[in-house]
């Protein structure tokens, strides 16, 4: 009995480690706190995100609000959600792509400075992410945390599959959280089960539920793997990035399945 309360208390520590480090949303202190292994829940965060998304989306839209306007919305509190973590990755990973000489693009991936690359990148994102988000009609809410979910499960493909270049860097200590194909097996079985059990609960279409999984999937492994043939690795910028890419690719493709 202790074994396991033990057991849920380090995943409940975790799970909020994972909060405080991946979102903005203000937790008061809490010793014991461990954010070595936050990357390892990464599709719960997801998931939460999405969920708190989906909520929003409801509510403005029980309100009478356009759906333009209420995806704005939506994406603006996405970026508040998350505090542009991972679009400040998707910015910097821009900026050193535009760099010719190979050698200095972690240099210009470190810089704070944002460049003209890194600025059109955020723009193109947030258009992508919108107009994708105005025409998908229906299980908005499915389709948000899913989005989330596996935008973080490509940034665990990312660690777990590709060299880190900078091992001094801030994104570092998640190479110890994800060191196998194997820790990405809970990730990919939750966010499997999110999509099959979402069929009956909510009466989805199979065939909608089908394109989510398989989307997912693909788009993951995708942008993980490409970022990896761009730069020979990955940093935490790049983390950042393919969890921008792959949710806003994965909602333009959705844009076909629903």
């Amino acid at each position: 009995m202790t074994k396991n309360k033990s057991c849920f208390q380090r995943l409940c520590l975790n799970l909020i480690s994972g909060i405080i480090f991946y979102t903005s949303i203000p937790l008061p202190y809490i010793k014991g706190l461990d954010f070595q292994k936050v990357s390892y829940l990464a599709p719960v965060i997801g998931l939460m995100i999405g969920g708190l998304l989906a909520i929003l989306d409801l509510a403005i839209a029980s309100l009478g609000i356009p759906v333009l306007t209420r995806s704005a919305i939506v994406i603006i509190a996405w970026i508040g959600i998350t505090g542009g973590l991972h679009l400040d990755g998707a910015m910097d990973t821009a900026d050193g792509l535009a760099v010719m000489e190979s050698q200095r693009r972690l240099e210009v991936m470190a810089d704070s400075a944002t460049g003209a690359f890194g600025a059109m990148t955020a723009v193109v994102l947030v258009l992508l992410k919108t107009t994708a988000l105005v025409d998908i009609q229906e299980h908005r809410w499915l389709i948000l945390m899913a989005a989330c979910g596996w935008g973080r499960w490509g940034q665990q493909v990312a660690i777990a599959c590709y060299p880190y270049l900078k091992p001094s860097g801030k994104g570092a200590f998640h190479k110890q959280a994800i060191q196998s194909y194997k820790d990405l097996l809970p990730g990919l079985i939750l966010l499997s089960l999110f999509s099959i059990f979402t069929i009956p609960l909510y009466k989805a279409n199979l065939y909608i539920m089908a394109g989510i999984l398989l989307t997912g999937i693909t788009i993951a492994i995708t942008t993980s793997a490409w970022f990896n043939y761009k730069l020979g690795g990955h940093t935490g910028d790049t983390y950042g990035a393919v969890v921008e890419w792959t949710e806003a690719l994965f909602l333009c493709i959705l844009t076909i399945v629903t």
